[in-house]
């Protein structure tokens, strides 16, 4: 019986990010993506202007037919949420589709480079914590960590060796894997300021067993999307049972060549990355 992964997350319909890049790439790797919008968006909230359709109020419509239909989900995962009340929403929903075999994974999307998006309130920060310590893995950036963990993202941007950082990466995870997720993956962590000589970016995955790195050689700039991919990629791979590590890993490589030909392209930052032709990778 295919895998099933229920997909809270917005749909916008430029920039390649949320639910675009969640239903390609778990579809992809043989699992029914069954998206639950947060919001409708003409364009991913990167562009200078877009149409805004706020779905808070009919979040909980897809649950209450969902229920009705009595249908299990395999995993639950998580992405844009503009506001707590939403995340209010998912708790309702997870009381009624979180079971024993289900797993939750969390992308807490509230900022990157060391700065909150527009969405972020300290009340969303509060309920993002709880919805964290309910989940399985979680997929943050180095901002978000740090927003998690009410620490300073200074610090680890500063840290010009790897050891160290890992030491100090680690430190803040175990906070948050003491009673919550089993396992989380740190994403997009810069590397061009260690003495290394070459640029790279990597994403480090910790559990209570072990730590591992996933390094690539930086391209340069940013894209959208890429957060949502990875996590996308990494809720199909655990869905369909292969080691979180090993897809960490798949994922990587995947949004790596992406940004490589995003960039021989020159892409637009907003447009997101040329990842489609890549998505062969996933099989």
């Amino acid at each position: 019986m295919t895998k099933k992964i229920a997909v809270i997350n917005d749909l916008s319909g430029f920039g390649r990010c949320s639910l675009t890049a969640a239903i390609s790439a778990i579809s992809v790797m043989g699992v029914q993506p069954c998206p639950l919008p947060t919001a409708i968006l003409s364009a991913q909230t990167g562009y200078p202007s877009y149409y805004w359709d706020d779905y808070t109020d009919r979040m909980e419509y897809f649950r209450q037919e969902w229920e009705k239909m009595d249908v299990d989900f395999d995993g639950i995962y998580t992405g844009f949420v503009a506001n707590e009340a939403q995340i209010a929403q998912i708790f309702r929903f997870l009381d009624t589709f979180y079971k024993r075999d289900t797993f939750l994974l969390v992308d807490p999307v509230m900022g990157d480079e060391g700065k909150v998006y527009k969405i972020f309130t300290t009340g969303l920060l509060q309920q993002m914590r709880k919805l964290v310590m309910r989940s399985d893995v979680i997929t943050p950036n180095l901002t978000e960590l740090c927003l998690l963990t009410d620490t300073a993202y200074a610090e680890a941007e500063q840290e010009t060796d790897q050891e160290r950082l890992q030491m100090l990466i680690e430190k803040r995870v175990r906070k948050l894997i003491q009673g919550g997720p089993k396992t989380v993956v740190v994403t997009g962590i810069r590397l061009t300021g260690l003495k290394t000589g070459t640029p790279r970016i990597g994403n480090l995955a910790v559990n209570r067993e072990q730590s591992k790195w996933s390094v690539f050689p930086y391209v340069g700039g940013s894209f959208s999307g890429t957060g949502d991919l990875f996590a996308s990629i990494l809720a199909g791979g655990i869905a369909r049972g292969d080691d979180i590590f090993q897809v960490m890993e798949l994922a990587g490589t995947l949004i790596a060549r992406a940004m490589q030909d995003s960039v021989r392209e020159n892409v637009e930052r907003n447009a997101g990355t040329n990842y489609e032709k890549y998505l062969g990778m996933l099989l």
